[in-house]
Order: structure tokens, then C-alpha cells, then sequence
């Protein structure tokens, strides 16, 4: 049986928010006395700054002109941590950000501008705080949640202590803050399915999925999906796996995932000469490819799914788990660009990390999660911005870049080209990595080519196809050319 997707996937360009940091809202309820930190605070400090949901209703005006219809925010729900990965309420929108009604109000405000949101979901482990492992620390092994988590011996040691004892409980990576749950429980199962539940009936288009391979249970994603696509089957669900990952995408867990091969491969071509080489991101190593290795990684990263998972794949190239795009590059401005551009014309839908579009730049998180520079447009990068605008709008102008088949022209000598059909277009894509401007000819490889012409759409000018070739195409360096043809 074929695997079905998301359609609505296969057409979106997502941006990725990390709440804290995008944008404060003046509408926004807080308590008398709240302190947050100042916005734009070096975002190594502890604190917040205090972004928030209604911020960003207020800055989809801005989201729209870039032309993102699909958000990807970094969780949500209450929690003792600016990046709230350590959940203590799970039906409880953080009260920082607006609580449950500031995102009534962005599910709303979006929707109605044909913007999907799809939420980040903390499964495999929450926190200190979480109602029932506060339960466990007050009551001890009299708790009746105790089978919640998984306990070797007591007195529990939830924080340093001056023994330097290690921790007594299962926890993400040993982190005491993030006391793992024992998904075996029945109870603990039905709990978070009906989270997950809640969320999309509530109105969120999807979930992306933290550290998913850490619950290492078939049945449980697979009630998972089963719970989410019951209530809305047009939802996404994505998980957060750094490698290939056939084993769950073949229509039973997940609809795709966060593809981290795709960013690997890029930064490695369109980056070879600035990479950070030393930088591995999620423990993956970047490292330089040639025209030909990243042809052959590309080729392979197609191979791994049936068609309608490869059309929706999250195509990123960094994200709040990364350093940014422009630190991994030593600042080279061009392969962000490449990168960009190849993310908009390649299958999948591409991923935006929020500020990457204006130039923003940071290590290994915390250092990539800097607030967004509202109150100082002047140091916007705003040729950058005018790219990416331009770059997204090229992808929504012509569905074959979206829904289009795929097949490799040329992976030679700084250059990789290939061929897209579908939607009543084909498009021809060149890109040149090399410090020299390119002109040659190209074989379109498609017999029923012969003398139709295709329009240069990112630059200039026509070529016509002349005994299988297009004659002496040109492609600047550091650039690419996109040629399409309408059937």
C-alpha cells in the first residue's frame, strides 16, 4: 500500500520560532511584578525574555510577506525553562506566553491567512515539576504514580547533591531535570495520547516530535498515529531523527522527518570552502563534498522513502539544536544563500529558523537562540531578506518545485543540476558552487525537448533546446540558474 502524506506539506514553507525569542506582545496579561530579562539579552544568560503567542500574531503580517504558510514553534506548554523542554503541564499553554487563549487566538489569526501551525511535543521525558513526579518526591515510594517513572532506589536526588551522587531515576541523558516516563504504564500511554489528542482537536495542524527514538516502542507511535489522524487525517507528524529513519516512515508512525541528512549534504557542497569541519552538530561530523559526493548523497537521501514521504520531509538546514547557518559557514553569506535556494527548489518542504533571513548568526545552542532585533531594523541584512522573499515566492510561483518529479542531471566540476516535471512545467535547476561564473551546455536528458525554450526565472534570458542540449547556459558563481518550461 502506498504511503499518504500530508498534501498540504508537500506545498509549504515553514518557519521555525523559538517562542522566547521572536516577539513580545504589549497585549500580552502578565502578573504585577513579572521581570523578564532585557529583550535581547545575550542568549547565553539564564531567564526570559519574554516573547510570547500573541508577539507572533502581531508579526504574521511579516511571516506572510516572506511567504511562510506553515509555523513550526518549539514548545509551548508550562514550563520552568525558557526553551520548555521541560514540561510540567501538558494541557496548559505556558502563562508566559498567553496561555491557552493567546494560542486560540494564533491558531485563529493564522488559519485564517491559510497558515498552518504544528506544535513541538516533549513525550519521551518532563520535569521536576510534572504533577506526578512532584507527586513521587512528596510522597516517596508511597506515591501511587511511583510506576509513572522508573525508580532504582530511594531517597530520590532529584538535584546536585553534596555526595555527587549519580541520579537514582531513569532521565533524558542523565539529566536530573528530566525524569523519563515509563511508557509501559497504561496509564502513562493514555495520558499522552490524549494530549496529543487534545492539542489537535483544539486546532494545531500537527506535531513534531521530540527525541522519538527514545521511546523505543512500535506500538505506542503507532497508537499515536492512530489517536492524531483520527481526529484531524490531514495532520503532520514529524519526528526529530538526525539519520535514516525507514523503519518509521512506512505509513504507520510518522509522515516524515526532520532532515538533517539534507542540511549536512548542503552545508558540505554549497559550504565545502568555509565550513567549520570541527562543528558536529546532533554528533555528526560536516564535512566538505565535491560535486560528485554530494550528487551520490543526494541520490541515496532519494532512495530512502517511498515518494510521498520524500515530498514531505522537513528540509532544513538549522534549527535551535544547531548553531546557525551563517556561524557554521565562518559567516559566508553565499553558501546560505545556496543552501536557501536549493532548499526551495528540491522536494520537501523547506524550514526557515526563525532570523536566518536577516542575517542572524550564533553558535551551538544556547548561541542560536538570540532574540529577533524588532527595535533595530537598521541592522537587518536586508538583502538577505529581499533573497529570501524572492527565493520563497519563486517556489509558490511554480508548483513544480513543490509537487514535481525528480531526476539528477549533472553533479560535476562545483556544478549539480536536476530536472523537475509535474504541474504542467518542468524546471531545469544549476547550481554553481564554484568561484567562477559556468557556461555550458546541458543535456536535458527528455527527447520531447527538442526546440521548446526555457526562461531563465531567477536571472534572465531564454535557451532553447538543440539536438537534446541546451547551448551554453550560464550560471554566476556562487549562484544558480532555474529555467522552466510551461507544457
Amino acid at each position: 500500500m502506498t504511503v499518504q502524506t500530508p498534501d498540504w506539506v508537500k506545498r509549504a514553507v515553514f518557519y521555525q520560532i523559538f517562542p522566547d525569542r521572536f516577539a513580545r506582545s504589549e497585549r500580552t496579561q502578565h502578573p504585577r511584578g513579572i521581570q523578564f530579562k532585557p529583550w535581547g539579552s545575550p542568549p547565553e544568560e539564564q531567564g526570559f525574555q519574554g516573547g510570547d503567542l500573541l508577539g507572533i500574531v502581531e508579526k504574521l503580517d511579516y511571516l506572510q510577506a516572506l511567504g511562510v504558510n506553515a509555523l513550526y514553534l518549539n514548545p509551548i506548554f508550562s514550563s520552568a525553562a525558557n526553551h520548555r523542554y521541560h514540561t510540567y503541564d501538558y494541557f496548559q499553554v505556558d502563562p508566559l506566553l498567553g496561555g491557552n487563549a493567546a494560542l486560540r487566538e494564533l491558531l485563529d489569526q493564522a488559519h485564517a491567512r491559510g497558515i498552518r501551525v504544528v506544535l513541538d511535543g516533549v513525550f519521551n521525558h518532563a520535569s521536576r515539576g510534572f504533577w506526578a513526579f512532584h507527586h513521587i518526591l512528596e510522597c516517596g515510594s508511597g506515591s501511587p504514580y511511583l510506576d509513572w517513572f522508573i525508580v532504582q532506589d530511594w531517597p530520590l536526588r532529584p538535584y546536585d547533591n553534596p555526595e555527587n551522587l549519580p541520579i537514582n531515576y531513569d532521565a533524558w541523558w542523565g539529566n536530573p531535570a528530566l525524569p523519563k516516563f515509563n511508557v509501559n504504564n497504561p496509564g502513562v500511554r493514555d495520558y499522552l495520547l490524549a494530549v496529543a489528542k487534545y492539542w489537535i482537536d483544539f486546532g494545531i495542524d500537527g506535531w513534531r516530535l521530540d527525541v522519538p527514538e527514545e521511546i523505543n516502542d512500535e506500538p505506542f507511535w503507532q497508537d499515536f498515529r492512530k489517536v492524531v489522524k483520527a481526529s484531524n487525517p490531514d495532520a503532520y507528524i514529524v519526528g526529530e531523527i538526525w539519520h535514516a529513519a525507514p523503519d518509521w516512515l512506512r505509513g504507520d508512525r510518522f509522515d516524515a522527518v526532520m532532515n538533517y541528512i539534507f542540511s549536512r549534504a548542503a552545508l558540505g557542497f554549497f559550504g565545502a570552502e568555509s565550513l567549520r569541519i570541527d562543528y558536529k552538530p546532533g554528533g555528526f561530523p560536516l564535512a566538505p563534498l565535491n560535486a560528485h559526493a554530494f550528487g551520490m548523497t543526494i541520490d541515496q537521501m532519494l532512495s530512502l522513502y517511498e515518494w510521498p514521504v520524500t515530498q514531505a520531509q522537513m528540509n532544513l538546514i538549522d534549527s535551535h539544536d544547531t548553531a546557525r547557518t551563517l556561524w557554521m559557514v565562518n559567516e559566508d553569506e553565499s553558501t546560505l544563500r545556496l543552501c536557501t535556494l536549493f532548499q526551495m527548489t528540491m522536494p520537501g518542504a523547506p524550514c526557515i529558523y526563525y532570523g536566518d533571513e536577516i542575517g542572524l548568526t550564533g553558535p551551538h545552542d544556547p548561541g542560536c537562540r538570540g532574540a529577533f532585533p524588532w527595535d533595530a531594523p537598521a541592522a537587518w541584512n536586508k538583502d538577505l531578506l529581499d533573497f529570501y522573499r524572492r527565493a520563497v515566492a519563486l517556489r509558490h510561483q511554480y508548483p513544480v518545485l513543490s509537487l514535481g518529479s525528480f531526476e539528477a542531471l549533472l553533479a560535476d566540476n562545483h556544478l549539480y543540476a536536476f530536472r523537475r516535471d509535474g504541474e504542467g512545467q518542468t524546471a531545469l535547476v544549476i547550481f554553481n558552487a564554484g568561484q567562477q561564473a559556468a557556461v555550458f551546455d546541458l543535456n536535458t536528458r527528455h527527447v520531447n525537448d527538442e526546440g521548446k525554450t526555457f526562461t531563465d526565472v531567477w536571472h534572465a534570458g531564454q535557451y532553447t533546446v538543440e539536438n537534446g542540449r541546451l547551448g551554453q547556459i550560464t550560471v554566476p558563481s556562487r549562484n544558480a540558474t532555474i529555467l522552466v518550461l510551461n507544457s
